[in-house]
């Protein structure tokens, strides 16, 4: 190929550095906010999956359950693609667990010593 022939290419411009900490990565368990499955009904709520892919713009959540997308169809694969900056994913928020309570209030322990009369 002669310089006459030479294809010129488009240099890479980055906004920011290539290697630049990501807000999510795979294997994360993340909450999205969409229509699944919830005892038997379909529901729009927050769902907790797991980040299976991540590129420069888009994160892909893996979910044990059904999901929808907002036509009503179902997605096959329950892999739900977002956007990083969308405000439907998030890390997960720490739920406090109710503490159940005892059956029965602790019995203090007596001990009973033997009375012999010797």
């Amino acid at each position: 190929m002669d310089k006459s022939q030479e294809v010129k290419l488009s240099g890479l411009h980055f906004t920011s550095s290539p290697d630049r900490e990501e807000i999510y990565r795979v294997g994360d368990h993340v909450e999205v906010l969409c229509d699944h499955e919830d005892n038997g009904g379909r529901i729009r709520d927050w769902l907790i999956g797991t980040v299976v892919q991540v590129d420069q713009k888009m994160v892909a959540v893996q979910f044990q359950d059904n999901v929808y997308l907002t036509d009503g169809w179902m997605v096959p694969d329950h892999v739900l693609w977002c956007p990083k900056t969308s405000p439907n994913i998030r890390k997960p928020v720490r739920r406090r667990r109710k503490i159940k309570p005892q059956g029965r209030a602790p019995r203090a322990v007596v001990s009973v010593e033997d009375d012999n009369e010797d």
